[in-house]
């Protein structure tokens, strides 16, 4: 397995995102104006099909990196991919200077956030009747 990372937003990490946030959960609002600004990551499996992304940028508002937009295609969830990635990004973070990150997790998925070390904060918002929590780690 490999990791990617790009400056731009690169097709195969929009058709992760499609199949997982739009095909298998239902969201519609998936693409927004942070994505051609964002850097993505991509891992892709032994057979370089693509499997797994992310995003990180710096969120102003919270003076900290963000990241978001974690999907792992459904089949190779349970084999540490997901949090594979999320250390890919940790790293970017760390070598860009960056102390902390932030995310809106989805309240399902925040236990795999807790094992990675992330903490919450603020209150359960929701996102197209999904709920979120925000979560964050000191890097």
């Amino acid at each position: 397995m490999r990791i990617s990372v790009y400056e731009s937003f690169p097709s195969c990490a929009k058709e992760i995102r499609e199949a997982v946030f739009r095909a298998e959960q239902g969201f519609q609002n998936e693409f927004d104006e942070t994505d051609p600004t964002a850097t993505h990551f991509v891992l892709f499996n032994e057979e370089e099909l693509p499997i797994a992304t992310c995003r990180v940028f710096w969120n102003e508002a919270m003076n900290t990196y963000t990241l978001g937009r974690l999907a792992v295609i459904k089949k190779y969830r349970g084999k540490n991919i997901g949090s594979a990635i999320v250390r890919e990004a940790e790293n970017y973070v760390r070598e860009n200077g960056g102390k902390s990150i932030a995310l809106h997790s989805q309240c399902q998925a925040a236990g795999f956030y807790q094992k990675l070390g992330y903490k919450e904060f603020g209150t359960v918002e929701n996102e197209e009747g999904c709920p979120h929590i925000w979560m964050r780690k000191l890097l």
